[in-house]
């Protein structure tokens, strides 16, 4: 019993412990980093489907050289992902046009 109480009390100890802990700040490194690990998540993702399908295909078709009947609608084709390119973040394609603007802005607020 008392083994009990004593890992009852070191697990909520660790838990208090670990709520205390501050969260972690990211940077800009570090958010690109991730920005790239989920696109190559999902690349991956879509590289997995097309496998699948292409696996798929190949079942079906082994299937209807048995002789079965083929499906009212052929299945849409697979699409290949194509290789993995890490595309530039929305917000760097439209920050130098949004920053051109900027001194229009500032050229005109002197005129007057």
């Amino acid at each position: 019993m008392k083994r009990m109480i004593v890992i009852a009390v070191a697990v909520a100890g660790c838990g208090i412990a670990a709520a205390k802990l501050p969260v972690p700040v990211l940077d800009d490194a570090a958010k690109a980093k991730a920005a790239e690990t989920a696109a190559k998540t999902a690349w991956q993702g879509k590289v997995d489907n097309y496998q699948l399908c292409k696996a798929q295909d190949r079942v079906a078709a082994g299937y209807l050289k048995t002789g079965a009947k083929p499906a009212a609608a052929a299945p849409p084709p697979c699409v290949d992902p194509g290789p993995f390119a890490l595309a530039p973040p929305a917000g760097a394609a439209s920050a130098p046009a949004a920053a051109a603007p900027a001194p229009a802005k500032a050229a005109s607020a002197k005129k007057s």
